[in-house]
């Protein structure tokens, strides 16, 4: 299926967007992670969002997500991991799947765009972002989980099912691990290597393994789309919430500062206007 609007991030700009859309009858599916990996999820309580004084940011973003599912928005579980342009249409890798549309909303957050020492060198050469597309090449060897995403435990947890010696590393031991996985308490990474992953350093520590998948939320935006004009660590957008590449918009904290739900929800409506005005305007 083509989707008429694909929308990467399930916060508020996203689905302001993803409602936005639905509201002038496109197809829309929204590609998110784990709602845990949303900042406002772990607000303890909002205060500045109109109308709805001390809620706690679970309540609210549970309530924009009922919205959009009323709406008939689809939802696609997953981290995208690249969006590849041709032409008319866009297709995003979301883990090991494809995901097809004519327009693209990015509304990923704010996203920590440094790489770890040795990532960049090793990247396809013991170093991954996705369990599900490369695991099955590490099946009988060592491999390090490097977990910052609330759904890293049930990535590593795939690994180990079909064959993998993990080991999980992150600052502190996620509730939902699994008992039988070794746990390592590290926050500061390096990866090891010349031609192939030989280890990495945990605070430290040198541990040895074949190969090293980094389980982020959402992967760094020039990683994402390459090409897409930046302005201090942000995506540079027009009024429109245009970026610099026809048929992709933007929206939220990746824009850049204030990072509030009020500016998140308006910036994700004219994001969703607009891309919307873009699918009709390609399709006649």
């Amino acid at each position: 299926m083509i989707y008429d609007i694909a929308v990467v991030g399930g916060g508020p700009a996203g689905l302001s967007a993803a409602v936005q859309g639905r509201t002038r009858g496109k197809s829309v599916v929204v590609v998110s992670t784990d709602i845990r990996d949303n900042a406002l999820y772990k607000a303890h309580q909002v205060d500045n969002y109109l109308g709805f004084p001390r809620t706690q940011g679970a309540q609210l973003l549970t309530q924009f997500r009922s919205h959009a599912e009323t709406m008939g928005v689809q939802w696609k579980a997953g981290r995208v991991l690249n969006i590849l342009p041709t032409g008319a249409e866009f297709f995003l890798g979301v883990g090991s799947d494809m995901v097809q549309a004519r327009s693209v909303v990015l509304t990923t957050g704010t996203v920590q765009a440094a790489k770890l020492p040795g990532e960049q060198e090793l990247l396809g050469r013991g170093v991954s972002y996705c369990a599900t597309c490369d695991g099955m090449f590490y099946r009988g060897k060592s491999v390090i989980v490097a977990g910052r995403s609330a759904g890293a435990p049930e990535e590593a947890a795939y690994l180990k099912g079909i064959g993998c010696n993990v080991t999980y590393t992150a600052p502190r031991r996620p509730e939902d691990l699994d008992a039988d996985i070794p746990f390592l308490k590290a926050a500061r990474l390096a990866i090891l290597g010349d031609s192939t992953v030989r280890g990495i350093l945990a605070d430290g520590q040198e541990i040895p393994c074949d190969g090293v998948f980094l389980l982020r939320a959402s992967m760094a935006l020039a990683d994402l789309l390459p090409g897409l004009t930046l302005e201090d660590g942000y995506i540079a957008v027009d009024r429109n919430m245009s970026t610099s590449i026809p048929g992709v918009f933007a929206a939220g904290d990746c824009t850049g500062l204030p990072l509030q739900v009020s500016k998140a929800v308006g910036e994700g409506q004219v994001a969703g206007h607009r891309a919307s005005e873009y699918v009709d305007r390609h399709s006649s």
